[in-house]
């Protein structure tokens, strides 16, 4: 288990979102919810660091894109949305250092199956409120490569941030088999495409390159990491990587919302470099730790 966030007791008390407000040790989906289904949902996972809440319209156009590319009915309204998650972490006094985990499924049914004509109930909106440290600590990570591909737009596009996770969740388990924090995972022509959980980039002779987003989540703090490149001068592009140019990079690491930016130490048992933090990735982690809640929207209880 990741040694930053481990549970925190602090949070078997807190209430959680179903629809509605619930304790959490209640909060449950009924057996015929989409979620339960067939994985038939979509996420976001947000952070909410010193009162204000980190890029959360980014995270509603996400979702909300995400909802409607997979056709659901009746889907909140952003301000609903944006009311909800602000109404749990007043109920629960919720203002620094959490994790909200939502999710929002095409609902329930009416009796078991897949068609979606079968829904006739409205969506069903989960927000899950915790106490959460980042992921990774400043060590820097070790990765392995996976023998799970991920999904490419013949298959499901990465651009819906949907609960189909189960090819993420092997290659995790092939990376703790190993002892590794995670994979890496390649796309189905077998260039680098993302790990298990963040989104990936090479240093290689002061440039900043990461894989098209033709087989990964194009993630939120990937595009911060982008434009802060850009304000800072430093070549950036997209293109398609192969591991031995992992490999061979002068740097390297990792992106994502719960682990912001992580050095990559090693990947398969190749030192990347040194394996000590490069100045660019040390520059832009500087950038997004300076700028990032510049992103962010103050909670209403505290706004001013």
């Amino acid at each position: 288990m990741a040694k930053y966030n481990q549970p925190d007791p602090r949070n078997e008390r807190t209430q959680c979102w179903v629809n509605g407000l619930v304790p959490r040790a209640e909060a449950k989906v009924h057996a015929l919810d989409s979620v339960v289904q067939g994985g038939d949902a979509v996420w976001e996972g947000l952070r909410i660091t010193d009162g204000r809440a980190i890029q959360l319209e980014e995270h509603l156009t996400r979702l909300l894109d995400s909802a409607h590319a997979l056709a659901f009915a009746d889907i909140p309204s952003r301000e609903e949305l944006r009311q909800a998650i602000f109404d749990t972490l007043k109920a629960n006094e919720m203002r620094d250092g959490v994790h909200c985990r939502i999710t929002l499924s095409r609902g329930v049914k009416s009796t078991s199956g897949m068609d979606p004509r079968l829904n006739v109930h409205g969506p069903t909106l989960i927000i899950v409120p915790e106490y959460k440290g980042m992921v990774y600590g400043d060590e820097g990570i070790r990765l392995v490569t996976s023998a799970i591909r991920r999904n490419g737009p013949q298959f499901l596009d990465s651009h819906i941030h949907h609960n189909n996770l189960l090819n993420n969740i092997l290659a995790k388990i092939e990376a703790n088999v190993a002892g590794a924090d995670d994979a890496i995972m390649l796309d189905d022509r077998g260039f680098l495409a993302e790990t298990n959980a963040t989104n990936l980039f090479l240093v290689r002779d002061g440039a900043l390159l990461t894989p098209y987003a033709h087989a990964c989540l194009p993630g939120l703090t990937r595009q911060f990491v982008c434009d802060a490149a850009a304000a800072a001068g430093i070549p950036a592009r997209e293109a398609d990587l192969t591991l031995t140019q992992l490999y061979t990079a002068d740097e390297a690491f990792t992106t994502g919302t719960m682990g912001a930016l992580a050095h990559i130490v090693e990947a398969d048992g190749r030192r990347i470099a040194d394996g000590t933090k490069g100045p660019v990735t040390r520059r832009l982690q500087e950038a997004y730790h300076a700028q990032i809640l510049d992103t962010a929207i103050p909670l209403p209880d505290i706004a001013g």
